[in-house]
């Protein structure tokens, strides 16, 4: 019976020792090895494991190059990375124990939110700003987020420091980036100046965007960002009917708004007549089913841009109002590449803006490119 006990205590003695020495085996099992269900790996074991993989993971092999930075940080120089919110004077937030939130009187001003357009209203200097608001952490890893900040610090605008969720309640949950910026409100410019012959094109005769109640913020900012980069040299709004130049268009425009002026008028009509009196021509955009008119309708491919002209584009509803179809000159029409089905014979009005705007300019470069060569 001793012996037994003695063999049986022996045994136990070898089992843990045995155990022991599988226990202190497993600390040496990367984590590839090891199953996400397995729950029976203590925590200890995986906190081990993981440690140890960071270490192989450390490892330099020679002839092969290693890259464990973070996708952001490689993107941002290293002058750049060594400056931080704290090395602007006047930051304020979290880290400094206060809370940065939007001044009170925050319902006459727009929060802009986005890269482009909180550095295109700072440095268009259009609007006043009042504070700009980073989310923790950015400014650090993202250069283009430094330029934000940069820009304001030089135009002593106050830099806050917050939460993500705090940036969320700002722009109401739209996507910002990592920024928003308090600042005046953008209006449509109505000065009487903006009724005289206008801006003479730099190549060529001038042109003109007219909307009429564009009611879309997404379709407004998209058009604009279309008008500026294709050169129209001015665009103007009917005030009635229209979406305001919201931070919501700035953004679609991807900051165009803030650079370029847009002007508003209470009568689209009066604009026209008074233009048609200077010699300009109005030439007005309608769909391929358009009704027969006594006004001629123009595959856009076909016109020429020879003399100031307006061109002229209808909201989302309905296109263009009868009033203005009148006064138009000419018509224009977007050619279908095949044959439509009902309910889908017509294009979205930003991207019928941008085909008819690209087709006319290009014939003012290939009139002006054809005049200076018979020159």
């Amino acid at each position: 019976m001793r012996h037994y006990k003695v063999v049986n205590a022996w045994t136990r003695l070898n089992i843990d020792a045995l155990n022991s020495r599988l226990r202190s085996a497993s600390y040496h099992v990367t984590s590839s090895f090891l199953l996400p269900e397995n729950r029976r790996i203590s925590p200890f074991v995986k906190k081990r494991d993981r440690r140890e993989l960071n270490h192989e993971r450390s490892v330099q092999v020679p002839g092969y190059n290693y890259k464990h930075k973070k996708n952001n940080e490689s993107k941002v120089s290293s002058e750049l990375r060594k400056l931080c919110l704290e090395d602007f004077p006047g930051v304020e937030g979290r880290q400094l124990g206060q809370k940065a939130t939007l001044d009170s009187n925050s319902e006459n001003h727009d929060v802009v939110f986005g890269i482009a357009p909180c550095f295109l209203a700072l440095s268009q200097g259009r609007r006043k700003a009042f504070k700009l608001f980073v989310k923790d952490g950015e400014a650090t890893q993202r250069a283009s987020v430094l330029k934000v900040c940069e820009e304001a610090h030089s135009r002593r605008v106050q830099i806050c420091h917050v939460g993500k969720k705090d940036l969320d309640k700002m722009c109401l949950g739209r996507v910002h980036q990592g920024v928003c910026l308090q600042a005046s409100r953008l209006d449509y410019l109505t000065k009487a100046s903006c009724n005289t012959l206008g801006d003479k094109g730099n190549n060529g005769p001038p042109l003109w965007l007219v909307l009429e109640e564009i009611q879309d913020p997404m379709n407004l900012g998209a058009i604009l960002r279309s008008a500026y980069f294709l050169g129209v040299d001015r665009v103007a709004s009917s005030l009635h009917r229209s979406c305001p130049l919201s931070p919501v268009v700035s953004k679609a425009s991807s900051g165009v708004m803030e650079v370029m002026e847009v002007y508003g008028y209470e009568s689209l009509e009066d604009l026209l007549r008074m233009k048609v009196a200077q010699g300009w021509q109005v030439v007005g955009s309608v769909g391929t089913d358009a009704e027969a008119m006594h006004t001629p309708i123009l595959r856009c491919s076909d016109f020429q841009l020879t003399k100031p002209t307006l061109l002229l584009m209808g909201g989302e509803g309905g296109g263009l109002s009868r009033e203005l179809l009148s006064l138009c000159q000419a018509l224009l029409t977007i050619p279908a590449g095949r044959n439509l089905l009902p309910g889908v014979e017509s294009l979205n009005v930003s991207v019928a803006a941008g085909i008819l705007l690209h087709s006319v300019l290009r014939s003012r470069q290939i009139n002006q490119l054809g005049s200076r060569n018979l020159s």
